[in-house]
């Protein structure tokens, strides 16, 4: 085999995976799905709320869960 049979098999590759994410998205008669309750983050807001108030009284701060520790600073 050559090179040149090498490379061009490779770009080959190459220019199929990257032609395969062009259909990537979300077409516009699927937002309907993705619009009900059911499919959002937070299902149930008032739940939301009371986790966040919960978390606020305990770590005497808001906002930032993704860090470990105490809200005194003393991690």
């Amino acid at each position: 085999m050559s090179i040149t049979f090498i490379r061009f098999v490779f770009s080959l590759f190459v220019l199929g995976f990257l032609s395969a994410c062009g259909t990537l998205g979300v077409e516009p008669w699927e937002r309907d799905v993705l619009a009900k309750d059911e499919m959002q983050l937070v299902s149930d807001p008032l739940e939301a709320n009371m986790d966040d108030h919960i978390y606020f009284s305990k770590e005497a701060s808001s906002g930032g869960r993704g860090f470990g520790g105490g809200g005194c600073g003393c991690n």
